[in-house]
């Protein structure tokens, strides 16, 4: 098994910026994406240019009204300006490339990889996503049986899937959803290698797995 190596990433900073910064900043990303010049946006809003210089920086809180003009000189509303303010930081899991966790699991030993792309949920685990590739036709594929619902979407090759006494084949692009307590597995690969997403999606009980 691989050691993990896709850690939340921390946040660039402990302390949140003021609403001053906040709302400057909304204001001058907003201004430079339509292309305004400090002076443009001052005349047509009627502030000082360096009042609005010290709005944009955060030295400065604006009154509500001269907030209202300089919304309405950037074309948006003033909800706009505050949607960055108090927006609770990121924790967000990044696994890169190439570096999800190997599990063990049925076919393993048959040159299936299954790479899982997320990890450490907690006890009660919500979902996981797994990577999966199979290289190497065997005469017999593994059946898997679990809780929750299954989706599958085809990233390379061509194989039939059964579920339960259907056979479906999947070919890259084609997505396939379906209770996981009914069995199911690959029947053949038809076009190698073969590499699709699998997630299991637990709801909002404790998952007990019955596959190994």
């Amino acid at each position: 098994m691989k050691k993990p190596t896709g850690n939340p990433q921390p946040p660039l900073s402990d302390s949140p910026p003021s609403l001053e910064k906040s709302l400057g900043s909304a204001i001058r990303e907003l201004r430079q994406r339509h292309r305004l010049t400090l002076a443009q946006v001052s005349e047509q809003a009627n502030v000082s240019r360096s009042m609005l210089s010290k709005i944009e920086t955060g030295q400065i809180m604006a009154g509500l009204d001269t907030l209202a003009r300089i919304a309405r000189t950037l074309g948006v509303s003033m909800s706009m300006l505050f949607r960055n303010y108090d927006v609770p930081s990121g924790a967000a899991q990044l696994i890169k490339r190439d570096s999800g966790m190997e599990v063990v699991r049925r076919g393993t030993k048959s040159g299936h990889t299954y790479k899982l792309l997320a990890y450490d949920q907690g006890p009660a685990k919500r979902f996981e996503p797994f990577l999966i590739e199979m290289d190497e036709q065997s005469e017999s594929f593994p059946t898997f049986e679990h809780p929750g619902t299954e989706f599958i979407h085809m990233l390379e090759g061509t194989m039939e899937y059964r579920h339960g006494n259907t056979v479906y084949v999947l070919e890259p692009g084609d997505s396939l959803t379906f209770e996981g307590q009914i069995l199911h597995g690959p029947e053949r690969l038809i076009n190698r290698p073969i590499r699709f997403l699998s997630v299991i999606i637990y709801g909002d009980s404790t998952a007990t797995r019955h596959i190994s």
